[in-house]
């Protein structure tokens, strides 16, 4: 085949739109494409598991392919600089990359500039709507055709590993969406090298047909790549109009995913859905992106390019109208090193839109691939949590549709970041590591006195209110309550309730102190002043910190609460270790010298919050009682920083306080229900509408909801019922010539009765270990599950039959 006709059969298989197509150019062209001509993946004809192997969803795989992108716009950069990106003197990392290969990135905040660097990595759409391929395409390094066995199609080479600024390592990555190519594993590779020297090459990619005689005696199938006489085939060329946005194609790397197996949330215009997808996993990227859709395929969207930059900077922009308020948190832990987590908290309306509009608006923006904690390294996501996370191991469920985690990995320690995530990037092992690393994050995320519990109780708080009716109904119903011991131990095992004691009830009240006005805190860019927080009983300037627990540091300051997280100019608190005393006087063996802070403490910061930075300190397994360290707490600002130097001594942890030894009388436990809130559609007298309690659960209550069950970790909290129901209203409805009491008590055996019966589901539900589980095996929320539940039908069955039992509760 001559060079010509090399790049006839380029085009027209670039051309080709579908798999389908491409079948139809393999059957045109039978010589080409015999069998003599396909060689094994990798070299090896068994690298069937080896692709197959890797990552779990196409998003997570076309994401290889991007990263892949980026990391040959860096090697490209560093080429041109003439660097070695072996050596000593190239970029360690990616952001160094980013500095200094690119000149003012930070001008990529403004979309101009940031649409004009993201054309250098391109994702193009072609094909039908619902058929739809993917062009990727950078203007990276390129390869050579006499190198493509040995980088793009080559397995397990980790022609990466020695280089630090690049994401990838093993170099198999990039193979891993080949199995979403449609059902004929179609992939077409070209490229040229970016200095212009050489040819372009291209080959194509598929899964090998097995023919009958292959079927009989093979047991899994191979991946399989083109070659022509015995060569990646090739022809010169100095550009190429393939379709791109804005620019012909000189050199770098194309690649063609023909009918690729996008998910359906992602499977309209790619600019946009594939777009926020796309956001989501490469959460902070080093360089931007353009994804682009086709006039044809949707001739009356306005906006087919839209770049992407990550879904951190969609969620820290100063005018965000989802995010109500972001803060971090910053460790230094000998279990991992360092470790940064960040928490989006999501407003539960917008303006212009309601509860559930908003509910929804921000599940499709931001949480498309349901992932609630993203773990990642380099700005990339390689696994994740759901929000189960959120509502059981930090039992935060009034924020489960509304909270994302953020837990940058990328300064972990490499012996436990390694053991954290799989090789394909896309998912946690499921290890030792991995297991510690989330008890220590629902640990410290669940802290009573941290910024989400103080969110979840503000929310909470929002929906609570007085009310004298709902208070006697349940004080009626708790005495009335059948005194049947194996039912109330059901309740307790369910319900987590607390079985007070009632000589407990009539202790005096403590006089509640006058709380100081606070003044109004007036915040700066950079901070002013820095200083600690001193308790007013120290004899000396020494913190103690309890061997085995935790002490918190608290410093004043006047600088802005997203001064550690904002992407400009923002600032950081460090430690440092000035001086080390040992008690060291019973020649007991250390594990190890005292060099550094982290050898004597582990530390976490937070965020600013209202002039008040947080430092918590707890020893570690170097030290013992009585050892002393000197530390500087310093706080960055660009005009130097501000220090603060003082003393820590690791003193004997604190015994738990003895119960009294005095004989306390024993008396029969008081049932102590969850608390029973009574909910209309327009509030009165104070009373919980429907519009508040929906802003502060982000769950909708209209007609034709009767309950709804709060549940806080695995407790059953409290009980809104409903006043305005239509089942309620149609109970009323039966009543021939209603007056006050008439409706009073209908009114009371709908409550008593839907009351009961969410607490008696509730209690059998956990006590048997019961899970909801829907047809897709979905997972569905028990206070869901019973919402739906007494939604339809159930409240007016039990209302109707065999109520009588229930309303006796109610009677003196």
């Amino acid at each position: 085949m001559n060079e010509r006709d090399r790049k006839d059969l380029f085009i027209e298989l670039y051309s080709a739109k579908t798999e389908n197509e491409v079948d139809m150019l393999l059957l045109k062209y039978p010589q080409v494409f015999e069998s003599e001509n396909w060689h094994p993946l990798g070299g090896i004809e068994n690298n069937f598991c080896v692709i197959e192997n890797q990552q779990s969803s196409p998003i997570a795989a076309l994401i290889e392919k991007i990263t892949n992108s980026i990391d040959a716009v860096l090697m490209k950069k560093c080429m041109e600089y003439g660097i070695d990106p072996k050596s000593d003197n190239a970029p360690q990392s990616m952001d160094q990359a980013k500095t200094q290969f690119f000149d003012n990135p930070t001008s990529w905040d403004l979309p101009s500039y940031r649409k004009t660097q993201a054309q250098s990595i391109q994702i193009v759409a072609d094909g039908p709507r619902k058929n739809t391929s993917l062009v990727i395409c950078d203007n990276g390094e390129g390869q050579h055709p006499d190198q493509f066995e040995n980088t793009f199609l080559s397995l397990l080479l980790g022609n990466k590993n020695e280089i630090h600024f690049v994401q990838g390592k093993y170099n198999m990555g990039g193979s891993g969406a080949i199995v979403f190519c449609g059902k004929k594993r179609y992939q077409l590779i070209g490229s040229k090298r970016f200095d212009n020297t050489g040819e372009f090459g291209f080959t194509l990619i598929r899964e090998h047909p097995l023919d009958n005689y292959e079927e009989k005696i093979k047991k899994n199938t191979w991946y399989e790549y083109l070659k022509l006489d015995g060569d990646i085939p090739s022809f010169h060329t100095n550009e190429l109009d393939l379709g791109l946005y804005n620019t012909n194609f000189t050199t770098g790397t194309v690649i063609k995913l023909y009918s690729y197996d996008l998910p359906i949330g992602s499977r309209s215009v790619i600019s946009r859905d594939l777009n926020q997808s796309i956001n989501e996993y490469l959460f902070e990227p080093v360089l931007p992106v353009i994804t682009v859709d086709k006039k044809e395929r949707y001739p009356d969207d306005r906006n087919l390019e839209r770049d992407l930059y990550g879904l951190k900077r969609r969620l820290e922009q100063d005018d965000s109208r989802y995010v109500e308020e972001h803060f971090s948190d910053s460790f230094d832990d000998e279990l991992f090193g360092k470790m940064k987590v960040t928490s989006y908290v999501f407003r539960t309306k917008m303006d212009d839109r309601s509860v559930k509009e908003t509910k929804d608006t921000i599940r499709r923006e931001f949480f498309k691939n349901n992932m609630s904690v993203l773990f990642s390294v380099n700005g990339q996501v390689h696994g994740h949590y759901t929000s189960e996370f959120i509502t059981r191991s930090l039992k935060l469920n009034l924020l489960k549709d509304h909270l994302l985690i953020h837990v940058d990995c990328t300064f972990m320690n490499y012996d436990f970041r390694k053991e954290l995530f799989m090789a394909s990037r896309d998912r946690l092992k499921d290890g030792e590591e991995t297991r510690a690393l989330r008890s220590y994050l629902a640990e410290k995320l669940s802290d009573k006195d941290g910024r989400l519990a103080q969110i979840q109780k503000r929310r909470k708080d929002s929906i609570s209110v007085e009310s004298a009716d709902a208070r006697e109904l349940l004080k009626s119903m708790a005495r009335n309550f059948p005194n049947d011991s194996e039912l109330l131990k059901l309740l307790d095992q369910s319900l987590n309730l607390d079985l007070q004691k009632k000589n407990n009830q009539n202790k005096g009240t403590k006089k509640k102190k006058k709380k100081k006005e606070k003044q109004p805190f007036t915040p700066n860019r950079f901070p002013a002043y820095f200083s600690r927080r001193k308790k007013s009983n120290d004899a000396v300037d020494i913190v103690g910190l309890p061997l085995g627990g935790e002490e918190t540091v608290l410093f004043d300051t006047d600088v802005e609460d997203r001064y550690f997280d904002r992407i400009e100019e923002p600032g950081d608190l460090s430690i440092a270790l000035l001086d080390y005393k040992s008690n060291n006087e019973e020649g007991g063996v250390y594990p190890g010298p005292i060099e550094q802070i982290t050898d004597v403490v582990n530390a976490r910061k937070s965020s600013p919050q209202q002039g008040t930075i947080k430092l918590h300190l707890n020893p570690t397994d170097k030290v013992n009682v009585g050892d002393a360290a000197r530390i500087r707490v310093s706080l960055t600002d660009p005009a130097g920083e501000f220090d603060d130097v003082f003393w820590i001594k690791i003193k004997d942890q604190q015994k738990p306080k003895q119960p009294s030894k005095r004989k306390i009388e024993k008396k029969e436990p008081e049932l102590s229900l969850p608390e029973l809130i009574l909910v209309h559609q327009e509030g009165n007298n104070g009373s919980l509408d429907w519009d508040r309690f929906s802003e502060g659960t982000s769950t909708t209550m209209d007609h034709a909801t009767v309950m709804y069950p709060m549940v806080e970790g695995e407790k059953l909290d409290k009980i809104y019922i409903n006043m305005d129901s239509t089942v309620l209203k149609d109970q009323k409805s039966k009543i021939t010539n209603p007056n006050e009491e008439q409706l009073a008590i209908t009114d009371n055996r709908y409550v008593a009765t839907v009351y009961s019966h969410t607490i008696l589901l509730y209690a059998i539900t956990k006590a048997h270990k019961y899970k909801v589980v829907q047809e897709d095996d979905t997972d569905t929320e028990l206070s869901i599950y019973l919402k739906d539940l007494f939604a339809n039908y159930y409240a007016e069955f039990i209302l109707n039959y065999g109520a009588d039992e229930i309303t006796q509760l109610l009677e003196e």
